[in-house]
């Protein structure tokens, strides 16, 4: 008898699952059991983040990436997958830059970029927008937004000015709070096992946006004082007030140390005086970085070891970054504690995500369920609607009533002009389908946008089911109305547009609406621009637009900060101002033309009357 329990409890025991496969266990315990298991290679490979967007297939079968970014649907399955089937089981975690909603999902809610949601000043509208961007993630592989962006707007001529809340530390440390607890849920506690949510990543710290003339990642002239006095107090607040899950490191240098290297902000500020113990993520090839572009380094292992030494836990897109630390680890130039420690940071953030019992394997059914939902596209609306700014409100011709709102039962006939009155590229901004950044999805598809011509027409004629689909003919009319689209200029050099036509519809129109601004071209990463002016066409035909001494209406719908010149903004009946509104910037700004709704957005960042101001931000040291 005592025999054969004997045998039933060494079945019992080798049938038990191990200790960091036990979701009841503390993740501490799990953590340290599965450490124990790893080999150097695992455990190295922990640190390493691949680019999905190249050969991912052999990374995962050579070198156990614990991350890789920017796959979706079928290939985030096969990599869950393929992880799945190594030895141990360790799930990736996927990332993806969920800037402004999940916007590389074809179809998911696209909210305003953080610049133009920030005009709305409410925390509730951009912790929904956060809420929302998470939930639309499920089901689609990441469990990790690169979101949000705590920059400080310094110079708008930097093409990333469009990812800020703004130029005031306060205010971006407010909504950067409210975008986290939004992604992560748990009201600021951190990440849990909800598949709703995901991991945030407070970025880019610290000082990336101070840059010189606009350039990207150049070196930023900052001091000791400047940094605690603006840069890094956002940065401080979400680590103490969010546990947000990761931070991510800029590109810059800071008195010739690169944020990778910089011991100073890395360790002694996050670590020690903020008490962070999350990890740490560089920027897209930060270490190759260090030997391209800032020569601090001679090859991949002396820019690994450094990296690790000075507080980095996780190396962003450098193939060779797993190589060069097992060299370093097998050469012994590099204390195994300090690879272990980045190691345990990275796998307690899969343990509390709960990726070891829900590895967030893809359902493209389920997604597309829920994803651009009814209730997802209105809070996106309500959140560009808040966000729209009037920074003008003249008066009728021979009246003292504002010229705004417009009284339909005034009107017969509405022109709609202008190269940004029918994009929803430049809508939408970057970080979203069609600019480039993933590319296997293509656009999003027409009908989920809503353009100032599709905006302005169903509220005008009162169709709610227009869409402006490939317009065929732009004169769109009920039995009484009319509304004339024509795009008037082009922004772009290889734009054509006919600015007669424009002009006619201006003159036969009651009252016209002139929506212009910037395209991808001239912002984004790398993507300074020397100048704020507006491009192509865009001045002559509002001066044309001026002489026929209409009516008219000035939409700037940009990215960042463009200047308009001050005859223009005299002459224009009223202006408004839209940062990249999302998918529904039409309706929103619709919503207001006509007094259905009052505009109550503000600026949170200057706009200089000339390139000779800059930089102008209100918070100088003087």
């Amino acid at each position: 008898m005592l025999s054969l329990f004997s045998l039933f409890l060494s079945f019992i025991v080798s049938k038990q699952i191990p200790l960091y496969r036990d979701p009841t266990a503390p993740i501490n315990d799990r953590v340290q059991d599965l450490m124990d298991r790893m080999t150097v290679e695992e455990i190295v490979g922990q640190l390493h983040q691949v680019d999905g967007h190249f050969d991912f297939i052999t990374p995962m079968q050579t070198q156990n990436p614990g991350s890789l970014f920017s796959l979706l649907s079928f290939t985030a399955g096969h990599v869950i997958q393929l992880a799945r089937e190594t030895r141990l089981g360790i799930p990736v975690l996927m990332g993806i830059d969920a800037i402004h909603g999940h916007a590389f999902w074809p179809g998911a809610t696209v909210f305003p970029t953080q610049l133009g949601a920030a005009q709305s000043w409410d925390d509730k509208i951009i912790e929904q927008m956060g809420n929302i961007t998470a939930f639309e993630m499920r089901y689609t592989g990441p469990a990790w937004a690169f979101s949000p962006v705590l920059c400080i707007s310094r110079d708008p001529r930097w093409g990333r000015i469009g990812e800020t809340f703004g130029e005031d530390p306060y205010v971006i440390g407010r909504l950067a709070k409210a975008l986290i607890n939004g992604l992560q849920g748990n009201n600021g506690q951190g990440v849990t096992s909800d598949p709703d949510h995901v991991a945030a990543c407070a970025k880019h710290f610290a000082g990336y946006s101070e840059t010189e003339g606009g350039e990207d990642a150049s070196e930023a002239d900052l001091s000791f004082r400047k940094m605690n006095s603006f840069f890094l107090p956002p940065f401080e607040k979400v680590a103490r007030e969010t546990n947000v899950a990761t931070f991510m490191a800029g590109y810059q240098a800071i008195e010739g140390v690169p944020m990778t290297l910089n011991k100073l902000y890395l360790k002694e500020v996050l670590r020690e005086r903020y008490g962070y113990n999350g990890f740490v993520v560089s920027d897209y090839n930060n270490i190759g970085y260090l030997i391209s572009n800032q020569k601090v380094v001679s090859n991949y292992e002396e820019g690994a070891k450094k990296a690790l030494e000075a507080g980095l836990d996780m190396s962003m897109a450098v193939p060779d970054f797993y190589q060069a630390l097992l060299n370093d680890v097998g050469n012994k130039t590099i204390d195994m504690k300090i690879v272990n420690e980045s190691c345990r940071r990275i796998l307690e953030l899969k343990f509390k995500l709960g990726l070891f019992e829900d590895d967030r394997y893809p359902n493209v059914t389920l997604a597309n369920q829920r994803n651009g939902s009814p209730y997802n596209r209105n809070q996106a609306l309500i959140a560009s609607r808040e966000s729209v700014v009037l920074v003008k409100n003249g008066k009728k011709k021979g009246s003292d009533q504002p010229f705004l709102p417009l009284n339909e039962n005034e009107l017969t006939n509405i022109a709609v002009i202008g190269p940004n009155a029918d994009n929803p590229l430049s809508q939408n901004g970057d970080w979203s389908l069609g600019t480039g950044q993933i590319d296997f999805f293509g656009q999003h598809p027409r009908n989920c946008s809503i353009t100032y011509v599709d905006g302005i027409t169903r509220r005008f004629l009162h169709n709610e089911t227009f869409i402006n689909n490939n317009l065929k003919s732009n004169r769109i009319r009920n039995s009484e109305k009319t509304v004339r689209y024509e795009m008037g200029c082009g922004i772009e050099p290889s734009e054509t547009a006919d600015l007669e036509a424009a002009l006619t519809a201006v003159k036969e129109s009651d009252v016209s609406v002139v929506v212009i601004g910037d395209r991808l071209i001239y912002y984004g990463e790398m993507r300074p621009t020397a100048t704020l002016e507006l491009m192509g066409g865009q001045p002559e035909m509002l001066r044309k637009i001026i002489e026929t001494g209409k009516e008219f209406v000035l939409v700037v719908m940009s990215y960042k900060p463009v200047i308009i010149p001050d005859d223009i903004l005299e002459a224009a009946s009223a202006v408004f101002i839209q940062f990249s509104p999302g998918m529904l910037g039409g309706q929103a700004l619709a919503d207001l033309l006509f007094g259905d709704y009052s505009p109550s957005g503000r600026l949170t960042i200057s706009i200089p009357r000339h390139a000779g101001q800059l930089p102008v931000f209100y918070n100088k040291i003087r």
